[in-house]
């Protein structure tokens, strides 16, 4: 078996964990090779950049946390094998095992005990007057919140050409089910469990408290877009990441992804235990 590893440089012990990683996969007969940056990361020539995991891997290995997860999704491009994550990190919702759990998760992957969760993203596309399309992918999130200006936004969200509503807010998320624990629940919206075929809609702190949440279906189309064409330009954002202006006249249009991301589980672990374990979840 090749394990690709893609390591995030900035998390503290990452150089350490790489090796302890490839040691212990090693000594299981699985060879593991090195994404490009992480190869120059390790002080290495000879990796393969992310996009061509595809090609060269059976699993892809990343070290980090939530975030370095994100980041690596959206390098990866169209990767239909399972994706693992192990936790240096601080959550680790999407992380499949700790750095202390090398040797397991080794044996794990060397016997084929394991299973995955399949995951939606998302897929959305800016379009511009006069402009090219901009396609972009989230595991996470979409948001279109306000930019430079203090002042709450006014933005109307249609699904499958049909208006939903006009709010006036700091902002709207789209959400995955993946992403109902990231920043949609912190603006308050539901967690939904990962095999739901559904997104949910979170206005960012709405100025009327009857605009909450809404869990619709995926395979609807929702199109974002600004009301006041006197506002300044909005932000949007994918997965954290991505910034891009959108002023008056510019659309965005989200639906289901047909690209999907293969989460590495090992046996015993479930979405409902990292709730109970990540949200200190307590019975009485």
């Amino acid at each position: 078996m090749n394990v690709g590893i893609f390591a995030n440089p900035h998390k503290p012990g990452s150089l350490r964990i790489l090796q302890a990683l490839r040691s212990a996969l090693e000594a299981r007969a699985c060879k593991a090779v090195l994404e490009s940056e992480t190869a120059s990361f390790a002080g290495e020539t000879g990796g393969i950049p992310a996009r061509e995991f595809s090609k060269h891997v059976d699993i892809a290995a990343v070290l980090g946390g939530d975030g370095t997860m994100l980041n690596a999704v959206s390098r990866l491009g169209d990767f239909e094998k399972p994706v693992a994550g192990i936790n240096i990190g601080t959550l680790g919702f999407l992380t499949s095992c700790k750095d202390h759990e090398l040797d397991l998760f080794a044996a794990a992957l060397a016997e084929r005990r394991f299973t995955t969760s399949v995951r939606t993203l998302l897929e959305a596309t800016v379009r511009r007057p006069g402009n090219a399309v901009e396609s972009f992918f989230a595991l996470n999130e979409i948001t279109l919140a306000r930019g430079d200006t203090g002042r709450l936004v006014s933005l109307r969200a249609l699904v499958n050409g049909e208006l939903l509503n006009e709010y006036r807010a700091d902002g709207l998320i789209v959400a995955t089910p993946t992403g109902s624990t990231a920043y949609s629940l912190s603006a308050g919206g539901p967690l939904i469990s990962p095999s739901a075929a559904v997104f949910v809609i979170t206005p960012i702190c709405p100025h009327s408290l009857s605009q909450r949440s809404l869990v619709l279906s995926d395979d609807v189309v929702i199109e974002l877009s600004s009301v006041d064409r006197e506002a300044c330009p909005m932000l949007f954002t994918v997965d954290g990441k991505d910034n891009i202006r959108i002023g008056p006249g510019d659309r965005i249009e989200v639906r289901k992804s047909t690209r999907s991301l293969h989460l590495l589980r090992l046996e015993g672990s479930s979405f409902y235990g990292a709730l109970r374990q990540k949200l200190h979840w307590q019975g009485v």
